[in-house]
């Protein structure tokens, strides 16, 4: 398999990723109080944002190197 064609797959892959999640979650544990002994913690949960363009570009980009390396063969 040539590394066009791979890449272009994780390209359409990435691309169908981004329409079905539209975001990316993740938790972080932050420390709230430290006094001595004494420690809080609270679990925070962010989210960054895919827009749906990204996502187009990535597939739109995968379609194309796939077309385009299969004519170069």
């Amino acid at each position: 398999m040539k590394i066009t064609t791979l890449i272009a797959i994780i390209l359409i892959a990435i691309g169908v990723v981004a329409f079905g999640y539209q975001g990316i979650t993740y938790t972080t544990r932050e420390k709230v109080v430290d006094i001595g002994p004494l420690e809080m913690t609270a679990d925070k949960t962010r989210t960054i944002p895919l827009p749906p363009i990204v996502g187009g570009i990535a597939l739109a980009g995968g379609i194309a190197l796939l077309v385009l390396g299969g004519k170069k063969e």
